[in-house]
């Protein structure tokens, strides 16, 4: 049984990468906004989730906080063009295990989910 991803991500192009490099070990599905991410990580069978942190509706920090408050146990990898080591902190904060920098590797990305899920 493969593991299930959550991808938080409303942009098109960065889940189509996503999709990429997540096909071959993963089973996953999108949310588009934070809050589509909160429902989905609480009402579907989730092994992780990547979180994107700008989002419409509700970003990645407050769908994070929600999530967490639930679910403390889900891993939690934010994804985030901003790397600056303030934005790190504040994934940090908010509950994320785990920080990716855009553009994401493969290499990078399936290392950071490996640590937690296998």
């Amino acid at each position: 049984m493969m593991k299930r991803i959550l991808v938080a991500e409303d942009n098109d192009s960065n889940y189509m990468l996503m999709t990429y490099i997540l096909k071959k070990h993963y089973d996953f599905f999108r949310a588009r906004n934070g809050k589509e991410a909160v429902e989905k990580a609480l009402s579907e069978q989730v092994d992780l989730v990547l979180m994107d942190i700008k989002m419409p509706i509700m970003d990645g920090m407050e769908a994070t906080r929600q999530i967490k408050a639930q679910l403390p146990e889900l891993p939690i990898i934010a994804l985030t063009a901003n790397a600056f080591d303030s934005d790190r902190q504040k994934a940090f904060d908010a509950g994320c295990n785990d920080f990716l920098s855009k553009p994401v590797s493969a290499e990078g990305c399936l290392k950071a989910i490996a640590k937690y899920i296998g």
